[in-house]
């Protein structure tokens, strides 16, 4: 029950006896890199659960064909520029990268390309969502590895984290509201082509992981903050 209570109060990410003072530490403890790896490497399992899963695609996914279908180009230039556009925002925010910042991008990328060759693929519903929640629930876990360690987060988690420390705002609430706010606006470049956005792009899923990675990722950071000793 404290923890429940925890995932939905949290706003700090903890700092434990594993975690480096410094995002831009290049030489971090044995321990640190080690975590940091896995939980880039849980993260991109869960994306990985998603994809397979054909129950609908993550909000920036939403985001990414929303701008392809205004503008024709590509979903992975889409991407790019959403990418790029979230770390711009990092600027006035003052959150910093690290190497974490940079191998979030090849580890979860090398774990998605490898991994979605051996992830189930279910043809009934009820387990098609069933495989999102326990994908949000990983990615959740991931997140809790990778930014306690404080070697610099993903695009995302650092507008998140950046975000929260403006607003003092519980973090399940921050990453909530950017998530269904990535929705909509993907949503609404879709309108045009309602066909898509109903058939192949918003799901139950899409749904599900908007309303349920914010608590996921606060209670991920909950659990590996308890489970780890404070320094």
């Amino acid at each position: 029950m404290k923890l429940l209570s925890e995932t939905f109060t949290i706003k700090k990410i903890p700092n434990v006896a594993w975690s480096s003072d410094d995002p831009f530490n290049l030489k971090p403890k044995p321990l640190t890199f080690m975590f940091l790896v896995f939980g880039l490497f849980l993260f991109g399992l869960g994306e990985s659960l998603l994809i397979t899963s054909g129950a609908g695609v993550g909000p920036y996914t939403v985001l990414a064909q929303g701008i392809s279908n205004l503008t024709d180009w590509s979903l992975g230039l889409s991407t790019f520029v959403i990418s790029v556009f979230v770390l711009m925002l990092w600027i006035p925010l003052k959150q910093k990268p690290g190497m974490g910042t940079i191998l979030n991008a090849f580890i979860i990328a090398l774990t998605i390309e490898f991994s979605i060759y051996f992830l189930p693929y279910p043809e009934y519903y009820p387990l098609k969502i069933l495989q999102v929640i326990i994908g949000v629930l990983t990615i959740g876990i991931g997140s809790g590895f990778y930014l306690i360690c404080n070697l610099g987060a993903g695009p995302r988690d650092g507008l998140m984290m950046g975000l929260q420390r403006v607003t003092n705002m519980p973090i399940y609430s921050i990453r909530t509201t950017i998530e269904i706010s990535v929705v909509v606006l993907g949503s609404i470049c879709l309108l045009n082509n309602l066909e898509k956005l109903l058939g192949e792009v918003v799901g139950l899923g899409t749904i599900i992981f908007a309303l349920g990675i914010g608590p996921s990722v606060a209670l991920g950071i909950a659990i590996v903050g308890r489970l780890s000793k404070k320094p």
